[in-house]
């Protein structure tokens, strides 16, 4: 079976203009497959990502003109329709099949009651996972992977348990700060380093979450309210110098986090451009000082999949509002006041 039954229309929700983080929920004609490895997923939650409303006023090379503004990157859904099954095959999918993924902003939303995805894009959703949880966990567990084990330098073959060597050799051995450590990606970041074998994890969070990050594997905790990076770092320069700053904070945190790392080492960041943040003070030459930007890979969801099936770890949700509350979403996450993630119930 390459399909199940399927409606011609559906609700949809668009951006009308981009200088606008107005939506509008309109009825709109089912998606057409269009590169060769779409596939048509049913959508049951959707999840709203900081700023990517203003993403094509900021980013104009990126969009193409005329597209079709539907919001969201990530979700989680049911494949609802395989153009080519030997394709779907050889990646592992069928009709039928849970699945949660993101795209690239660049594609056509998930906002929608059915969207496309591309069989290199999906994992199969973890079965202990809600649907809410599964549509709210792509975007930012792809980004703490990505930083970590494809931009950074720890070994994923680690968590796995599979390469004991690199365990003990490499990732063992290693120290690893990530600021914002209580946040949606820094406390997966927290949570994949730890399972990959690092034992020195310093994690920048405010005191009140501090039991949390500790919980999810840091070895000890920064409290950005009673100091920097710098401040701490000063106290035993020594010894407190890491190999890998995973940045998720930005700004003065990330202009900060130049003193933590060594020479030679690597200092990434999800919210800006550690070269521009640096200190002119600093003659530190680095390894990799970059900003990255996450990439749909279904491969590495399907091993983050793995991981919350076996229970190692799991998402952070904030709230979820049913499907006729888009906006009411948008306006929570424009405004920075929500603790996780707040997805959309587009089946409830």
């Amino acid at each position: 079976m390459t399909s199940i039954a399927l409606p011609t229309a559906m609700k949809v929700v668009h951006q009308p203009d981009p200088k606008s983080i107005d939506l509008v929920l309109e009825d709109g004609p089912l998606p057409q497959p269009s590169h060769p490895e779409d596939c048509i997923v049913k959508v049951y939650a959707a999840t709203p990502c900081l700023n990517e409303l203003h993403w094509e006023v900021w980013f104009p090379s990126v969009f193409s003109p005329g597209r079709e503004r539907v919001p969201c990157t990530e979700a989680a859904g049911v494949i609802a329709h395989i153009p080519d099954a030997g394709l779907a095959k050889s990646f592992g999918f069928k009709v039928g099949d849970e699945v949660f993924f993101r795209i690239n902003p660049s594609q056509t939303g998930n906002l929608r009651e059915y969207t496309l995805a591309r069989l290199s894009q999906i994992a199969h959703k973890p079965k202990n996972m809600s649907w809410v949880e599964a549509g709210a966990t792509p975007l930012s567990a792809l980004t703490a992977w990505q930083g970590l084990f494809q931009h950074g330098i720890l070994d994923s073959g680690a968590i796995s348990g599979t390469d004991e060597t690199v365990r003990d050799n490499k990732n063992e051995n290693l120290k690893v700060l990530i600021t914002g450590a209580s946040g949606v990606v820094g406390s997966f970041a927290v949570r994949f380093a730890a399972l990959a074998g690092v034992s020195q994890i310093i994690g920048v969070a405010s005191g009140s979450t501090a039991d949390f990050v500790q919980q999810l594997g840091a070895s000890e905790i920064i409290d950005y309210r009673k100091q920097s990076i710098s401040e701490w770092v000063a106290q035993d320069p020594a010894n407190r110098e890491v190999d890998l700053v995973l940045d998720c904070v930005g700004g003065k945190t990330l202009s900060s986090s130049w003193s933590a790392v060594k020479n030679g080492g690597v200092l990434l960041s999800v919210a800006g451009d550690p070269v521009e943040a640096k200190p002119e003070s600093c003659d530190k030459k680095l390894r990799e000082a970059k900003w990255y930007l996450v990439e749909p890979n279904g491969k590495h969801l399907q091993a983050i999949s793995k991981l919350i099936e076996a229970g190692k770890c799991t998402t952070k949700v904030d709230s979820a509002v049913d499907f006729a509350d888009f906006q009411k979403a948008f306006d929570k996450v424009e405004s920075k006041q929500a603790k996780g993630k707040v997805v959309i119930k587009v089946v409830s």
